[in-house]
């Protein structure tokens, strides 16, 4: 007892592991159709530039954040993780019949790498204020995703992807602070049951 009188952060692990709501079959449904859905509109939209510095895929993206993020705080990382794979899965059929190979080899790889350390993230940081946990978790994995993707997609092209990753990323943050407010919203029907 003295050893965590003198190191709280011993004190802080003696916690109890948060209740998690058990994952129901429509609530799982519901998240693959939610991720297919984000993975289909920005494998079309990011073909479609507003600019030189953006694409219309910077803002639907940024909605798989905020999927992944409520059922992690609903279900726990495990059923989060779940419904990542099962979207993986989705968009690799639906990457395959709307973009071109490289789009869709990007889009999968970057997808999946980004919503693992979103989930992983999140569940590190969900003991904290309210806001820290989607918003580092968002950061995080949003530049990761970005990087992959516009690397992986347009490297070596003489298309302008270098500007539109940047413009992507800005985007994508700004997003993921403007989906902070449905997050809020949403944390009292998704709440863990105690």
């Amino acid at each position: 007892m003295r050893a965590l009188l003198r190191f709280p952060r011993l004190a802080m692990s003696a916690r109890p592991a948060p209740a998690f709501a058990p994952m129901t079959l429509p609530a799982l449904v519901l998240g693959v159709l939610a991720m297919g859905a984000v993975v289909l509109a920005s494998n079309v939209l990011v073909q479609y530039p507003l600019n030189d510095w953006l694409t219309w895929g910077a803002f639907s993206y940024p909605v798989a954040f905020l999927v992944s993020n409520l059922i992690n705080r609903r279900f726990g990382p495990g059923p989060a993780r779940r419904v990542a794979w099962a979207g993986f899965a989705l968009a690799v059929v639906v990457s395959l019949w709307v973009a071109t190979p490289r789009i869709a080899l990007a889009s999968c790889t970057a997808f999946i790498v980004a919503q693992l350390l979103d989930i992983t993230v999140f569940d590190r940081l969900r003991r904290g204020v309210w806001w820290r946990a989607p918003m580092v978790a968002t950061t995080c994995s949003a530049t990761v995703d970005t990087t992959i993707f516009w690397s992986i997609a347009f490297a070596g092209s003489s298309l302008p992807w270098v500007s539109w990753a940047a413009g992507d990323l800005a985007v994508k943050l700004l997003i993921g602070v403007c989906l902070l407010a449905p997050f809020r919203a949403l944390l009292w029907k998704m709440a863990p049951v105690r």
